[in-house]
């Protein structure tokens, strides 16, 4: 799709803008952020940070990262796949760790829509990424284990030992605690779907599980003080960024861009299906870079496009990035009139949320298809990432994941199929084509798949027996690429075949091959008159060389 710019991208969404459509908006823009508060707060807490944090999050990116995205579905805002990275390198890191990688993602990202590479990160398999999201939904619901029970467990490096640590035992259970969150979710998983779409289940569970724990007068631990501003007194500084020492954020800078990119994309490709609206991707990494540079600075964690809120926008009507801003407003104004209200919730109502959001975000309709259809190469690939972003670092599954996303790529691109026949003049005359007839060293190979290195070894290994061919025959048709290695390989095939009085031909090349063979030099050693447009014309040449050719000829 043509690049539009975001004056163009305005023009085609506001150009028959109403007031109908603005009660759409506006409709649209309170019920995302109805169902938007809740998790706002969860995820702030589920990152390392506050709940603050990550209301100021929603309300930033949306304003900001609505505005400038690439298109009118897209709703930002703290998300659970995030909230798993964050949670390693605040325990690593501090809070400042979040800030620092969480700007300098944010410039990555804005580097990589303007460089317009956004559509790179659609080439990592879906297996992989419902790999990787699998593994972050068992992140997200261990690390949620300890609000939920009410019980403080030693911190550790991955989701698989913290798992292992609870079957050790060491701790008691508080069961007042364990029923709040138990509360939250039963009622967003019993509550009828036509319930929730009038009033959000987890916002509901919320206001339950809180007047529960007001009315019993238990003391369970909750969220503690919002602060009414949108500036937090824990926020990043020019004067506290470690410029000596930026090196160390490397690799959880990457992680956190891989993930907002990969998570905004697809949200982009969710929404597309659902209204037909097609998303500039590089301007939506552009928004997503801006609005993630800012966002530190306020002391907000890094945001991504979340699929969740952005499918309530639309199922809710709205119709232009307007949805987003509504929503952020939303959020502002229950940030100076209930903060005190939303103090009280209870963390283990906020680890029901959470448990509940993350089982629901596993993609299971494509694990069912993946092992259902049982594809070896995609179970193997799934199950790889899921183990490696539980058991290993997220970074280092981040790495894990993108080579086998490579190697999966490869290994389904890099086979040639090769048909190599003999000459026909009998089905040649069928088609209208007539030949002498008497050359019987003639040899026709049709090739279809792409001829680059990771192919050259089945390329060779079926022409090793040339004996008794003197005329051979590349029907490149079937051919979309050919890269270097391709090319030298054609080139001693002509030289195996030159050697022994033969001749290579080539028929229907595509005009981007033939130019690759071109700058090879394949064209000038082969000869232009040996290339055709058709396999029949090749044959045809070659028999009336035949004089030449099969002069040569020794028995077979």
């Amino acid at each position: 799709m043509p690049r539009r710019s975001l004056a163009r991208l305005y023009k085609d969404e506001f150009s028959s803008y109403s007031f109908a459509k603005f009660q759409q908006d506006l409709l649209a823009g309170l019920t995302v952020a109805a169902v938007a508060l809740p998790l706002a707060l969860a995820f702030g807490v589920a990152s390392g940070a506050t709940a603050a944090a990550g209301l100021v999050t929603a309300i930033l990116a949306g304003v900001l990262i609505g505005l400038l995205g690439g298109a009118p579905y897209q709703i930002s805002g703290p998300t659970g796949a995030m909230s798993a990275v964050l949670i390693v390198l605040v325990q690593r890191y501090g809070l400042e760790g979040i800030w620092v990688a969480g700007l300098l993602s944010g410039f990555l990202l804005l580097l990589i829509g303007i460089l317009r590479l956004g559509r790179f990160i659609a080439f990592i398999p879906s297996a992989v990424i419902s790999g990787f999201t699998s593994g972050i939904a068992l992140i997200i619901f261990i690390g949620q284990i300890d609000n939920f029970l009410g019980v403080k467990t030693p911190a550790v490096d991955t989701a698989a030992l913290k798992l292992i640590g609870y079957f050790k035992g060491g701790f008691v259970p508080d069961w007042h605690t364990a029923l709040i969150g138990l509360i939250v979710i039963l009622t967003m998983w019993l509550m009828p779907a036509k319930w929730n779409a009038k009033f959000p289940a987890a916002l509901l569970g919320l206001i339950f599980a809180t007047l529960l724990n007001w009315a019993l007068g238990w003391s369970t631990q909750t969220i503690g003080s919002i602060p009414q501003t949108l500036i937090l007194q824990d926020r990043l500084r020019l004067s506290a960024i470690p410029w000596t020492n930026l090196a160390e954020f490397i690799a959880p800078t990457l992680t956190i861009t891989a993930l907002g990119a990969v998570e905004s994309l697809l949200c982009g490709a969710v929404g597309s299906n659902m209204t037909g609206v097609r998303m500039q991707a590089n301007q939506e990494l552009i928004a997503q870079g801006l609005g993630n540079m800012a966002i530190p600075f306020f002391g907000g964690v890094p945001a991504t496009a979340a699929i969740a809120r952005s499918s309530v926008g639309i199922k809710s009507g709205g119709q232009t990035r307007l949805v987003s801003v509504v929503h952020a407003i939303g959020l502002l104004l229950s940030m100076f009139l209930f903060a005190p209200l939303m103090g009280k919730i209870p963390l283990a109502a906020l680890a029901g949320v959470l448990m509940v959001t993350a089982i629901r975000m596993s993609e299971w309709t494509a694990i069912k298809f993946i092992f259902g259809k049982r594809f070896k190469t995609d179970m193997i690939a799934f199950l790889v990432t899921m183990l490696a972003t539980v058991i290993l670092d997220l970074t280092q599954a981040i790495l894990i994941g993108s080579f086998l996303a490579g190697a999966v790529f490869l290994n389904r691109i890099a086979g040639i199929d090769i048909a190599l026949q003999n000459v026909d003049p009998a089905r040649l005359k069928q088609r209208g084509i007539e030949t002498a007839g008497t050359c019987r060293h003639i040899r026709v190979a049709f090739l279809t798949g792409p001829l680059f290195f990771a192919a050259t070894g089945q390329f060779n290994e079926a022409f090793t027996d040339l004996r008794g061919i003197r005329a051979l025959i590349l029907s490149m048709r079937g051919v979309s690429l050919i890269d270097t290695a391709g090319v030298e390989a054609l080139q001693r095939l002509s030289e195996k075949l030159h050697a022994q009085g033969g001749a290579l031909l080539v028929a229907g090349a595509h005009e981007s091959v033939k130019k690759m063979m071109e700058r090879g030099g394949l064209v000038q050693m082969i000869g232009a008159e040996n290339f055709f447009w058709s396999s029949d014309q090749a044959i045809v040449a070659a028999e009336k060389r035949g004089c030449s050719l099969c002069s040569a000829e020794s028995p077979e």
